[in-house]
C-alpha cells in the first residue's frame, strides 16, 4: 500500500483496489485507523487520541488532494504525494 504522506511518525496510505467509499489509512507504530475522506468518520481501527487529532487536522487541510488520489486509484494511476503537517 503506497504511502502518500508522512508526518509526526504517522504514515498515510491508500490502496489501489479498495472497494469501500473514499477513505485512507493512517498508521503509527502498531496502530492503524481507517478514515473517511468526506467527513472524517472512523471506519475502523484505532489510533491514540493525540495522533488521531493530527490526522483529522491533516485531512481537513488536504481533502481535495485526498479525493484526487482516490480518483487516481480508481483509474490505476500513480498517487500524488501530499504534504504532511509541519
Amino acid at each position: 500500500m503506497p504511502t502518500i504522506s508522512r508526518f509526526y511518525g504517522i504514515d498515510i496510505k491508500m490502496y489501489f483496489d479498495d472497494k469501500h467509499g473514499p477513505h485512507f489509512h493512517a498508521e503509527c507504530a502498531e496502530d492503524e485507523v481507517v478514515v473517511s475522506i468526506l467527513d472524517g468518520s472512523i471506519l475502523g481501527g484505532h489510533l491514540p487520541n493525540r495522533r488521531l487529532k493530527l490526522v483529522h487536522q491533516w485531512r481537513r487541510l488536504h481533502t481535495v488532494e485526498l479525493l484526487e488520489n482516490w480518483n487516481r486509484a480508481r483509474h490505476s494511476q500513480p498517487f500524488i504525494q501530499i504534504e504532511g503537517l509541519k
